[in-house]
């Protein structure tokens, strides 16, 4: 593995690893490497000092600590990279939500019991979504019931 200390093209500063050199060269071509400030895909190494362990002075004994100032900035956050199939797969899981939010009724933690008016006729037919537990899911899978549980929606900074 490799660490870089990468820079974008507003100045941002940031660091992440790579399995080789070539790895970091096609993330990079393909706009996978980002930055965690403002999100630029115009990412470069930066200059840095090679850190090179020596085996001729022995063993290094571990000094004290010193503290960091306290003005100094935090480290940077890692960056997790998606392949162009992720990306696409969270925009669609994005896309579904916002459909079924739109177009159907939130009945909550209500679900299983509002499905199960509606599919003995009880209740007016209409599309909803909620809640429902594993035991609910069988019940209403036992009881004929037509449902299907929507993937979770991914965080925004995830």
């Amino acid at each position: 593995m490799i660490r870089y200390a990468l820079i974008c093209d507003t100045a941002h500063e940031f660091e992440s690893w790579f399995a080789s050199s070539a790895s970091f060269e096609e993330q990079a071509k393909r706009g996978f490497v980002t930055c965690p400030v403002c999100n630029s895909a115009k990412v470069e190494r930066a200059v840095m000092a090679p850190n090179v362990a020596r085996t001729d002075l022995g063993p290094k004994v571990p000094g004290p600590v010193a503290e960091a100032p306290a003005s100094a900035a935090p480290a940077p956050a890692p960056v997790a990279l998606m392949s162009e199939k992720e990306q696409a797969f969270r925009e669609m899981v994005t896309a579904l939500h916002r459909h079924v939010s739109e177009n159907a009724e939130h009945v909550g933690p209500r679900f299983a019991d509002e499905a199960l008016k509606i599919h003995h006729g009880e209740a007016e037919e209409r599309p909803i979504y909620g809640e429902a537990t594993p035991d609910d899911a069988r019940m209403l899978h036992e009881e004929g019931v037509e449902f299907l549980p929507l993937p979770r929606l991914p965080g925004s900074g995830n």
